[in-house]
């Protein structure tokens, strides 16, 4: 596969700003889109001409950023065939280049799982599976049981909801890629807020869907402009409780006034997980005609690869029949055990939510030790904080973090066109001990680039 030059262009983004020579900041920027997987393994960049042109930059200043990465194992060449992207000896290590096992991973936002919780679930799963050894096991809808348990989920929230209303899918991600399948045509306009979930930017691209961003900013939603872009988009993409990245929670004031013009996906994967406000009432509630999608990856565990649509049965047809594609249904054990979770109401524990609030005041009290340039909002509820720093670094940042042992999500993955440079999203899903401990890390991350150094510290030297 080859990617053109204007692909590789706004993937770069505000490439050029930031100190150190143009060189250096040109390859740190890829060598983090390798690391991401934005710029997959065997693709073939342009040439450092057309990259250059389009980059409005010299062909030295391309050419040396491809031999460093040449030279760290991030590209080959051969004649003929341009640089590929690659990844040093041809593996993919466990960990991201430059760090080892002992390298905290901050770039995932996901809580660890619930080991007794789970255990005693899929225990019960397993005893209520022979009820389904006479059927064939492919229902694309998904299996009564489980669709009952989330329809009762939105009653208890307060929406009335029927089990012909749901379908059950392989996670929120997928529900979102078969929406997107269904109400999308090439060159439809999206909206979406900005920042906003990444994998939800690449599948609405991969659609070859353009993008209508609208800010989130520290004052919220504004209800006007997204009444206006919604005039122009064929569907609007929102998470509205406990927004990832920022954390945000939209205001009962917002729903009460929000109408779009255009069909709403609502994503409400952390609808359960409100740490210092009550639960959110769901949007659809104001706007009857939105269509939800949830997982209970966020609130249990991320390796429960079980999500749903609630939508009316008319789109949920259309959604069966463009499934049949892709997948043949979501595993029956797995949708037992998540019935008995949702059932249970284990997806708001209120010790798992203890922990999360311990955790987050934690990464908050560590920024302003360590790093007290950063603005950082505490958020009421989710999983993750998005931290604001002086200068446009994150993407530096981000490809030398791991050489101070913690991996981080540089902000311009959570927007288009480059934005969000000054940011970086932080889970504060690990124990409080690792937490602080990553941000010191980081903070001498961020001294190194701020002296320009380029050495390497091991995690052992900054324990």
């Amino acid at each position: 596969m080859k990617i053109s030059s204007h692909t590789v262009a706004r993937m770069l983004g505000t490439w050029q700003e930031g100190p150190g020579p143009g060189h250096q900041r040109l390859s740190d920027r890829l060598r983090l889109l390798i690391l991401d997987g934005r710029l997959p393994l065997g693709a073939t960049l342009p040439s450092e001409r057309d990259l250059a042109v389009t980059l409005g930059t010299s062909r030295t200043t391309v050419g040396t950023a491809f031999h460093t990465l040449v030279e760290h194992g991030y590209l080959a060449t051969q004649a003929r065939t341009g640089a590929t992207v690659r990844l040093p000896d041809d593996t993919v290590p466990d960990h991201p280049a430059g760090t080892d096992a002992e390298t905290i991973d901050l770039s995932i936002a996901a809580p660890p799982a619930p080991v007794q919780i789970l255990h005693a679930a899929y225990a019960t799963a397993l005893e209520r599976l022979p009820r389904h050894f006479e059927r064939h096991g492919y229902d694309r809808y998904g299996i009564a049981e489980l669709r009952e348990a989330v329809a009762h989920w939105y009653q208890r929230r307060g929406l009335p909801t029927r089990p012909d209303h749901i379908l059950i899918t392989n996670g929120a991600q997928h529900a979102l890629a078969l929406l997107a399948r269904v109400l999308l045509s090439p060159r439809d306009h999206v909206l979406i807020d900005h920042p906003t979930y990444p994998h939800a930017i690449t599948t609405f691209t991969q659609a070859r869907a353009r993008l209508l961003p609208v800010a989130v900013t520290s004052s919220g939603w504004d209800t006007e402009q997204l009444r206006t872009a919604g005039r122009a988009a064929n569907l609007a993409y929102l998470i509205p409780d406990f927004h990832n990245p920022t954390g945000m929670c939209m205001p009962t004031s917002v729903r009460q006034e929000l109408r779009l013009a255009c069909p709403t996906i609502v994503d409400e994967t952390m609808a359960d997980l409100a740490l210092d406000v009550p639960s959110p009432e769901p949007l659809a509630l104001h706007m009857p005609t939105a269509i939800s999608i949830g997982s209970v990856s966020k609130s249990v565990w991320g390796g429960l690869r079980i999500g749903w649509v609630r939508a009316l049965p008319s789109l949920l047809e259309r959604i069966e029949r463009a499934r049949a594609t892709t997948d043949l249904g979501t595993p029956v054990v797995e949708q037992l055990a998540t019935a008995v979770l949702l059932n249970e109401h284990q997806t708001q524990r209120p010790d798992a939510l203890q922990q999360l609030r311990s955790q987050r005041d934690a990464l908050h009290q560590a920024l302003t030790e360590h790093l007290p340039a950063t603005c950082a909002l505490q958020p009421a509820g989710g999983l993750t904080l998005w931290a604001t720093f002086p200068g446009p670094v994150s993407s530096r940042l981000a490809a030398m973090a791991p050489d101070h042992g913690v991996t981080i999500a540089a902000g311009p993955r959570f927007g288009i066109g480059g934005a969000f440079e000054r940011n970086i999203r932080l889970p504060y899903t690990l124990p409080s001990g690792q937490l602080t401990l990553a941000i010191r890390r980081l903070a001498q991350a961020e001294q190194a680039l701020a002296q320009g150094a380029t050495g390497t510290h091991t995690p052992a030297a900054i324990a």
